[in-house]
């Protein structure tokens, strides 16, 4: 039982390691479109963006020897730009969530799965050794596993001599811990979901507060470049907020609800597993 539970360790990990490759390799390609190509740039990828949509000049004549090349003024770098525009706090702060919640939905996507909350293998080998009268035998399957039902199973064998009604209790009790611990791990999801937003609020109020100062400072007419940063901070802040709120909010509930189902689920079959013993008086039940 125990090289049964490493193999299944090792089995969610070289999961959760394949899907972080998968995320690594989508990071990648969006860069290389971004920058115009594939592979691994050579300076920041970029999205040039021209000021206006005025066809391309005629290429210029090569200058003359002694004469200095003017530099380019019409590209722009996107994602210089947005680094410019968040600056390194914003940049770490967005990309803790991020993280943050692709580490907490491999996590939950792993834990909510079927064979994970409510094996059906283990609920068939379970009502065979009740059929054949193995109660030992059947407490110590449902002990050795380690899941939602197998919890609540053992609890209910556990308490058994006590009586059906004491079983039922028990089992009560510990579907309400297991079910809470799912819950438990489900609000982080739910909670990047409501912060992002307001880290995405808090830096369009910074942004905003910045621009009117600088007119403030200027006295006449500000910097327009100086005056567009603070514009940017403002609303990319609000941009990357709603990028991250957005899917953790539909991963949350998709998540939740296929965990509250699960659990009911385990309810049910643990209920019906356990019924055989509704009539049975306490002297037998051992």
């Amino acid at each position: 039982m125990t090289f049964l539970v490493h193999r299944q360790s090792l089995k969610q990990w070289l999961r959760i390691l394949a899907v972080a490759c998968l995320l690594a390799l989508l990071a990648h390609a969006s860069t290389a479109w971004l920058g115009g190509e594939l592979g691994f740039p050579g300076e920041v990828a970029a999205w040039a963006v021209q000021d206006d949509a005025a066809p391309a000049p005629a290429p210029a004549p090569a200058p003359a020897a002694g004469d200095v090349a003017a530099p380019e003024g019409q590209r722009v770098y996107l994602l210089q730009w947005i680094y410019e525009a968040l600056g390194i706090g914003y940049i770490l702060v967005f990309m803790i969530l991020s993280f943050t919640l692709g580490a907490f939905f491999i996590m939950n996507f792993l834990s909510s799965r079927r064979g994970t909350i409510c094996p059906p293998e283990l609920a068939e080998q379970f009502e065979q050794q009740l059929d054949a009268k193995q109660y030992q035998e059947a407490y110590e399957t449902a002990k050795a596993d380690e899941s939602f039902l197998g919890n609540v199973l053992a609890a209910g064998m556990a308490r058994l001599q006590s009586g059906y009604t004491k079983s039922i209790e028990a089992m009560q009790e510990v579907g309400e811990d297991e079910a809470m611990k799912l819950e438990h791990r489900l609000s982080y999801m739910d909670l990047i979901a409501r912060i992002s937003p307001m880290v995405g609020l808090f830096g369009t109020v910074h942004g905003m507060i910045n621009a009117f100062q600088k007119i403030s400072e200027s006295g006449g007419t500000p910097d327009p470049t100086r005056l567009a940063m603070d514009i940017a901070t403002a609303l990319v802040t609000t941009l990357l907020g709603l990028a991250i709120a957005i899917p953790a909010m539909v991963a949350f509930t998709v998540l939740r609800n296929h965990v509250h189902r699960l659990v009911l689920e385990v309810g049910m079959t643990a209920e019906e597993l356990m019924n055989r013993f509704e009539n049975v008086s306490t002297d037998k039940r051992t």
